[in-house]
């Protein structure tokens, strides 16, 4: 099936940013799907406490507060709606996969999960208010999925496990938050050491120094230690990993013997990204085919980005974007093994 998403580009203050994203909703599926598809979750899962969020927000990156007024503004949407929607403190997170695989140039990540959770929005945005450029496929509005900013901070999450989970920030919310206010691995790893984490969560971070690090953080513990291949198990808080660990390890350990042969950055890129590589996966149905493989060069500030497996990816220079070249393009087309639709499809509006 052909997939579509829809690439985002805002220069301006962030309640004008939360505007601006809120009227292109009010026009969109993806705001009615999401709703349809939070409501069978809501008696369990959201309890949302908009004064406690906005609280942590304040501390952490004040601004997101100001987005978050402008989508309810031009959603016409109570601000305790918008906290629970756009607040990314709240929900039970779906099992995925995902895989991370690093070098001193280039920073892979394969995002592996359900479809219908997926929004199809590639955001560029540069704040006139504060907060860091970035770049990167957003995830519930106001989080990011993965991405990089304008110092070559570069950031993406692995899913460990769900249980025992805490009151924190949801794994998008924290990687936007790392985005728009640390500029290299070290800052990252205090805010990542200092977040409240709702779930456990692998975050690994990169800069222009070429080192990656993984932060492995629980809503009880936070750790890091140097890597450059993630997959979706501990290390080190091995008590929080998941029973079954044999397929994770099978994926990490496909990388590493890959990393071995010293590829280059396109060459990397395909070995995550072919399916008959072993890494990429298209169990769609199970949250766990690779719905995207973003590509992060800190040095030179580009991406390279393709939806589905198999694929010829888009290539972005967001460094004549940062100097005020708006792209040319505005649309990511790509192909998936699965017929199931994501959030931005109009087709996704009849499944329950």
């Amino acid at each position: 099936m052909d997939y579509i998403s829809d690439v985002l580009q805002f220069r301006g203050s962030h309640y004008d940013f939360g505007f601006y994203q809120g009227e292109k909703l009010r026009y969109s599926p993806t705001l009615e799907n999401r709703q349809r598809l939070f409501k069978k979750r809501e008696h369990r899962h959201f309890q949302t406490d908009k004064s406690l969020t906005m609280d942590h927000l304040s501390a952490l990156s004040p601004k997101l507060i100001d987005e978050i007024q402008g989508l309810s503004d031009a959603l016409k949407m109570p601000l305790d709606d918008a906290y629970k929607y756009f607040g990314g403190y709240y929900l039970e997170q779906v099992r995925s996969g995902c895989s991370i695989y690093t070098n001193e140039d280039f920073f892979i990540r394969n995002y592996d999960s359900h479809p219908r959770s997926y929004e199809g929005r590639f955001i560029f945005y540069q704040p006139n208010d504060g907060g860091y450029a970035h770049m990167g496929p957003a995830m519930q509005i106001t989080g990011r999925i993965d991405g990089m900013n304008e110092h070559g901070l570069t950031i993406g999450y692995n899913f460990t496990h769900t249980k025992k989970s805490g009151d924190g920030f949801l794994c998008n919310m924290i990687a936007r938050i790392v985005l728009e206010s640390c500029k290299n691995v070290e800052e990252a790893i205090a805010l990542l050491e200092d977040i409240s984490h709702r779930h456990s969560f692998s975050y690994v971070v990169q800069d222009k120094k070429g080192k990656s690090y993984v932060i492995e953080a629980s809503p009880r513990t936070v750790i890091h230690r140097q890597s450059s291949v993630c997959t979706n198990h501990f290390h080190v808080l091995e008590e929080e990993n998941r029973y079954r660990q044999e397929e994770t390890k099978e994926r990490e350990s496909n990388i590493l013997t890959y990393q071995a042969t010293s590829p280059n950055a396109y060459d990397a890129f395909k070995i995550m990204n072919q399916y008959e590589k072993g890494i990429a996966s298209h169990k769609y149905s199970a949250s766990a085919g690779t719905i995207h493989t973003s590509m992060y060069m800190p040095k030179e500030l580009n991406t390279v980005f393709s939806l589905g497996t198999d694929r010829l990816p888009v290539v972005f220079n967001f460094k004549e974007w940062l100097e005020g070249k708006d792209l040319a393009i505005t649309k990511i087309k790509g192909s998936l093994e699965s017929t199931i639709p994501f959030a931005n499809t109009e087709k996704n509006k009849i499944v329950n």
